[in-house]
């Protein structure tokens, strides 16, 4: 269906088309038009579709329409969206925009969007919603079952559901499932289970993503600093933190930094902002390889056959580095190495290298023989091998050493390793060139 909506992108949306539409399609065609195009598709829909569509737009999207849309009649999409997107999209809106908002919505959706948006971004409160499944533990299977039937239209989900004791402590968790199998008079606190894993509200939306990723849960429940439940964190919502997690990586790798909205929607000075600072500072940084080069002008100016070898060696060391840099941030974004694998990883990535650059060492010192004498394919072998080594070496310590600081290990980013390998490679070339062709 997305194909045949697309389509329809430069065209007004009949309003019998965008009820046709599945809600992300629809969402896809109001992304590439204005704020006011968009609403007028959305308005002639039923509240409960408006939500589902809107829920699939950007948040800067959301936003948009939130300040152009009839107020009263925002409200009610409002009122039928999720209780996370909701908050999510609170949090966005300028403050003239909220205060013209919350006199038509009801009193406890005002509450539950000023708590739900209070937590700060990149928390588990922050993602989480409030819209869950809950049981009392001394109810039997049948009454379980005719209570998750009351709750399903207002939940998120009632394929789990969260046994809670009168103070909404977690006493466990019971799916859907358990209790159709079950024996009507079962009590639900027979066939729960418990101590089920969970989130604190206050902690990083990764680690709720990497526990329903690690138990594949459909929802891990959210616990505040009272112990009390207050919200779970849905897989779809997890699928989207892991998704704005890998992003933010990708751009802290490039050394862009966090852009904080679409490439497509990205003006000018915001990219301008985000690159320049690590240009510059990788302008200078780079000035120590043109140091090193001007340190051995006398061996190069008697080799002139050395410099033609410079960028392909130098760039190898860069290479090896920026594999290894990307390989170690995503292991220690995921949970697979932890700081105390430092030791054992770089035994491992010291065999690794010597390998590589061995094997590199074997084809570059074959064109050395034909450039320039066996003298030259020793220097350049030589070279490969080490500048292979210590790029590998830095890249996979870097992050590391980042994380020990307590840095974002994604800030080792592939310029920032390419720099450093660089330096580092014209030292170890031209100190290697100067030791057997002066020495």
């Amino acid at each position: 269906m997305l194909t045949d909506a697309g389509t329809l992108t430069d065209r007004p949306l009949p309003p019998e088309t965008a009820a046709a539409l599945h809600p992300a399609d629809l969402a896809a065609l109001l992304e590439r038009r204005t704020p006011q195009d968009a609403w007028a598709a959305l308005a002639p829909l039923p509240p409960e579709t408006q939500a589902e569509a809107f829920g699939y737009l950007s948040l800067e999207r959301q936003a948009a329409i939130a300040r152009i849309a009839p107020r009263r009649a925002f409200a009610a999409l409002l009122s039928a969206m999720d209780a996370d997107e909701r908050a999510d999209l609170w949090a966005r809106l300028d403050e003239a925009a909220r205060e013209a908002i919350a006199p038509a919505l009801a009193a406890a959706e005002r509450e539950d969007i000023r708590r739900l948006a209070s937590y700060p971004p990149g928390t588990a409160g922050a993602v989480m919603t409030s819209e869950y499944a809950t049981l009392k533990p001394e109810m039997t299977a049948r009454e379980a079952i005719e209570a998750l039937r009351a709750q399903a239209a207002s939940k998120e989900t009632i394929l789990i559901a969260y046994v809670l004791s009168p103070e909404r402590r977690l006493l466990g968790t019971v799916s859907l499932e358990d209790l159709v199998l079950a024996p009507a008079a079962a009590p639900v606190a027979a066939v729960m289970t418990e101590n089920p894993p969970f989130v604190r509200a206050q902690a990083p939306a990764e680690e709720a993503a990497r526990l329903i990723a690690r138990y594949d849960l459909p929802a891990v429940p959210v616990i505040n600093g009272g112990e009390a439940m207050v919200g779970i964190v849905t897989a779809d919502d997890a699928m989207d933190v892991a998704s704005e997690a890998a992003t933010e990586d990708f751009h802290k790798a490039g050394g862009s930094g966090r852009i904080g909205v679409s490439l497509r929607e990205a003006t000018v000075a915001l990219l301008y902002r985000k690159r320049i600072a690590w240009l510059v500072v990788l302008v200078f940084a780079n000035v120590f390889s043109g140091a090193g080069i001007a340190a051995f002008e006398d061996v190069i100016a008697a080799n002139v056959a050395l410099v033609f070898f410079l960028p392909l060696l130098i760039d190898s060391g860069g290479n090896a580095g920026s594999q290894s840099a990307t390989l170690m941030v995503r292991a220690l974004a995921t949970g697979e190495a932890r700081l105390s694998d430092w030791g054992r990883m770089m035994g491992r990535e010291v065999m690794v290298a010597a390998l590589l650059g061995l094997t590199m060492a074997g084809a570059v010192s074959l064109i050395g023989l034909v450039r320039g004498g066996p003298e030259i394919a020793l220097i350049v072998a030589l070279t490969m091998v080490c500048v292979v080594m210590v790029g590998s070496l830095i890249g996979l310590s870097l992050p590391f050493l980042l994380s020990r600081l307590g840095f974002d290990p994604a800030t080792a980013s592939a310029p920032l390793i390419t720099s450093i390998a660089d330096a580092a490679g014209v030292l170890i070339y031209f100190a290697i060139a100067s030791a057997l062709l002066v020495g």
